[in-house]
């Protein structure tokens, strides 16, 4: 899909088509600034020069991988004769370079950013400078425009990420245990693990999902598991320093609590490079 910009050059406007990220000037744009009546003309009379020809063969070879050299030759070998069109050059040669392009409204010759300026120079060493100079503004402005849009996007992605964080720690980050709960004996130490990290027992759960076949356990994240495995390890410290169980479900809790979140974070931070 083919990006229509202008701009304007000593108050001549020049249409600019993108093309797979290769730049095309209308010339016939460009040839108004010297004869806005016969602009073909003037393009022509500047492709019959030998010199232009010279360049536009030296643009083909190490652009065009099917450049036809034989056509090439019989163009640079002709009787002087030959009046060059932009038509007959692409048959002759099966040149990529320059183009016609129909339509009432962008219609025109078109070409590559590099012929284009050499045709610059031939119409007006000073039309020429504008010309590059107000190019380059545009290709600037655009670049200012995808920087803006590039992050744009990924403010917009970061906010996703924290959006997406936030629902994650509302899912699997356990509420702090009440009072009630850290008073409470439970005869099963792997009851005492659910109540610090899922905040209920494994009867609980299972009341309130009869209709989920497994445990608990079968339906925890990633993230849950790997603190599970922890709290273990913490667990089997604690009761060897002789806490309670009430007291060991309150350490355990802000033990699941703490590293959840920071499973979490650090997993949505990688995300976001």
């Amino acid at each position: 899909m083919s990006k229509k910009e202008k701009i304007t050059v000593q108050g001549t406007a020049i249409t600019i088509i993108s093309i797979k990220n290769d730049d095309y000037i209308c010339l016939t744009d460009m040839a108004g600034y010297k004869d806005s009546l016969e602009a073909r003309v003037v393009v022509s009379n500047w492709m019959s020069n030998h010199y232009t020809v010279d360049f536009l063969g030296i643009w083909e070879q190490v652009n065009n991988p099917g450049f036809n050299r034989m056509g090439f030759h019989t163009v640079k070998t002709g009787d002087g004769r030959l009046v060059l069109t932009p038509k007959r050059w692409v048959e002759m040669t099966n040149a990529i370079g320059i183009f016609s392009k129909s339509g009432r409204y962008g219609g025109g010759i078109f070409a590559h950013k590099d012929i284009a300026f050499e045709f610059g120079t031939w119409l007006s060493a000073e039309f020429k400078y504008f010309l590059i100079r107000e190019f380059q503004r545009l290709k600037e402005d655009e670049q200012k425009s995808k920087s803006l849009e590039w992050n744009l996007q990924r403010t917009l992605s970061k906010i996703n990420y924290r959006i997406h964080t936030d629902a994650i720690k509302e899912k699997i980050i356990p509420d702090v245990v009440t009072k009630e709960q850290a008073s409470f004996i439970y005869a099963d130490e792997a009851d005492l693990l659910n109540v610090a990290l899922f905040g209920r027992t494994a009867a609980q759960w299972r009341k309130e999902n009869s209709n989920k076949s497994g445990n608990i356990r079968d339906y925890a994240t990633l993230e849950q598991l790997v603190v599970l495995s922890n709290m273990e390890s913490i667990n089997a410290l604690l009761i060897r320093q002789e806490l309670s169980q009430g007291e060991r479900l309150v350490q355990l809790n802000t033990v699941a609590i703490t590293q959840l979140r920071s499973l979490v974070e650090n997993r949505n931070l990688k995300r976001l490079k």
